[in-house]
């Protein structure tokens, strides 16, 4: 090897080093600091709102105080997803045993205009009647839809109808109404019922 190949290499080889330190020092500022932000926000997910039951009742956040809750939001037109996480929901409250005794879970709509309360009922009863429907007021709903940080948008199909997109994910809240994380969808069934114990019993494992 000459001298100058030798050169050469050395520099390639803090070339590369440097990229190697810049993409930590990266990670450490963007990804750790948005991992800070997420905590952060999750702290103040939630909102007071006064909407209605699936059986045309008054409901407040007061629902989901003093127990563990399990919150989904998605609507009765939905053709895959609500249908999918409903189900795998409602299985692994099943699952759980008395240990999911104090779990309660809510089904919010994010289609208020289509979701009757007695749409709502004949829907989510057939999943599980632990799981409670909650529509309402189209501006309350999206006041909560905005609260959670929830993800919801109208989409105009091409027969006139329209569907919606939304976030997918179910919302696990301590019964101090503080956040604990999310179940996703298709997530593995073990991992799944492993974070929904933890939320019903309060203990990590």
């Amino acid at each position: 090897m000459t001298l100058k190949s030798f050169r050469i290499g050395a520099w390639v080889a803090v070339a590369v080093l440097t990229l190697v330190l810049s993409g930590v020092m990266i990670y450490q500022s963007v990804y750790k600091g948005t991992e800070r932000s997420v905590v952060a926000a999750a702290a103040k997910l939630g909102a007071p709102f006064n909407l209605i039951d699936h059986n045309g009742e008054p409901i407040s956040e007061q629902a989901f105080a003093n127990h563990p809750t399990a919150l989904f939001f998605g609507f009765t037109h939905c053709p895959e997803v609500c249908p999918t996480s409903l189900y795998d929901l409602a299985m692994l409250m099943d699952d759980l045993g008395e240990d999911g005794a104090p779990l309660k879970a809510f089904f919010v709509t994010v289609d208020p205009e289509r979701d009757t309360p007695e749409l709502m009922k004949n829907y989510v009863t057939a999943f599980s009647p632990r799981i409670t429907g909650i529509t309402g007021d189209p501006k309350e709903i999206a006041k909560l839809i905005k609260a959670w940080r929830v993800f919801a948008r109208r989409v105009p199909l091409d027969d006139g109808d329209y569907t919606m997109d939304h976030t997918a994910s179910i919302y696990l809240v301590r019964p101090d109404g503080s956040f604990q994380g999310t179940i996703a969808y298709n997530e593995d069934p073990k991992i799944a019922l492993q974070k929904l114990r933890r939320l019903a019993t309060g203990k990590s494992s």
